[in-house]
């Protein structure tokens, strides 16, 4: 049994190849991966594993007592399995094999090397003598063709506002607010962080989180009980690590839930938004984010940016629970995706026209735009009009 110890949780994403464009990974590049999870189950290097694909992207989700940033972790099983993943796509010919594996793990693990990476750690002794924690559920939200600041509406909405988080009035640990953990993921040389808290910082955070192409959450505590983290988003930007547009940056998130913290519905309820974020096909466009099963392959016009949640508890030994629930399969998210469907129509009816639905040019370095403007650059001419000022004239 596992009690009174450190156990962490890390989930690992990589888009390593999927067939027929960006759309989903194919069954025995899935089987490679749960064949070094099993493995690493057995050798116990890690308690228990889970492997899943949201579009393009192959997610591990592993509890272990290692720690976060641990080299058996990221590198021999982890690495390993995006390894073997894209050898089968090579073999397979899948488009993009490999995409996410942008750079060496020289420090030891994968931070900063293209797969996304999302960890907590906490003392995991659940029990009815645990009167903080006396059952440990958790979240996994894992999104495809978007960026890291995606999640920043959602979770910043259950953490402060009360109008999708009613526990923000009834909880009294709750009440007392969150420390963010706030990422400039321009700055590229080292992690340029800054921490704030709610409710006294509200309108901080949120003028930083509303630019999600530069800042981004990465993590979340509570301020009742300051050891206990409540969320870890992945909040690399792939093409400051690549120095050139490497695919969108398909961020994924481990959250906690219920007790004194946020209840599971409470979580969710932000989704029903369908907010925009940038992504969709090439990178390049302001699309609606929605919420999909697990394992859904991206086969929609555009490429929809879509984001997956699975739920499950943790057993005192730090092993998952004998099933994961699917918490954007229940009909009742029919409603929500067919909005997102419908508002994304709408902005591609507009085609490339206007910031509503393509990125600034600053960002779409995938495509030739860049060079098409860098190109017509020798061909701009500044021409003084014959009725201007003397001054001016006078200048020129």
């Amino acid at each position: 049994m596992i009690q009174k110890k450190r156990l962490t949780l890390s989930v690992i994403k990589a888009d390593v190849g999927s067939g027929g464009g960006h759309t989903r990974p194919s069954p025995k590049m899935v089987q490679a991966v749960e064949s070094v999870l099993g493995k690493a189950i057995t050798d116990k290097v890690i308690i228990d594993g889970h492997t899943c694909f949201t579009g393009d992207d192959l997610a591990l989700i592993m509890s272990h007592t290692r720690g976060e940033g641990a080299e058996v972790i990221h590198l021999n099983v982890a690495l390993e399995a995006f390894y073997r993943a894209t050898d089968v796509a090579k073999y397979q010919g899948q488009h993009g094999a490999g995409q996410d594996l942008l750079k060496d793990a020289t420090s030891g693990n994968l931070r900063g090397c293209g797969p996304g990476v999302a960890e907590i750690s906490f003392d995991h002794d659940p029990g009815k003598h645990n009167k903080v924690r006396p059952s440990e559920q958790v979240l996994v939200f894992a999104a495809d063709k978007c960026g890291p600041g995606a999640y920043n509406l959602p979770l910043f909405l259950t953490c402060a506002d009360p109008m999708y988080n009613s526990g923000l009035l009834q909880n009294a640990a709750i009440q007392q607010g969150f420390t963010f953990e706030i990422i400039d993921m321009d700055h590229t040389e080292g992690d340029r962080l800054i921490v704030l808290q709610t409710p006294e910082d509200y309108y901080r955070i949120a003028t930083l989180l509303r630019d999600e192409l530069r800042f981004a959450i990465r993590r979340i505590s509570s301020r009742a009980f300051p050891e206990l983290t409540v969320a870890a988003v992945s909040a690399d930007r792939l093409h400051n690590i690549s120095g050139k547009y490497s695919g969108k940056d398909d961020p994924v998130a481990v959250v906690r839930a219920q007790g004194n913290l946020p209840a599971t519905e409470e979580w969710m309820m932000p989704w029903i938004i369908g907010h925009e974020v940038a992504g969709g096909a090439r990178g390049g466009h302001v699309m609606p984010l929605m919420p999909v099963a697990i394992n859904t392959a991206v086969t929609g016009f555009y490429c929809l940016p879509v984001v997956s949640c699975l739920a499950f508890s943790v057993a005192p030994d730090g092993r998952f629970s004998d099933h994961v629930v699917d918490m954007f399969s229940n009909p009742a998210w029919d409603y929500v995706r067919f909005n997102a469907q419908r508002t994304a129509i709408q902005g591609r009816r507009q085609g490339f026209f206007g910031p509503r639905v393509m990125l600034p040019t600053s960002e779409l370095e995938y495509g030739g735009i860049a060079d098409v403007l860098a190109g017509l650059e020798g061909r701009f001419e500044v021409r003084i009009p014959t009725d201007a000022p003397a001054e001016v004239l006078a200048e020129e």
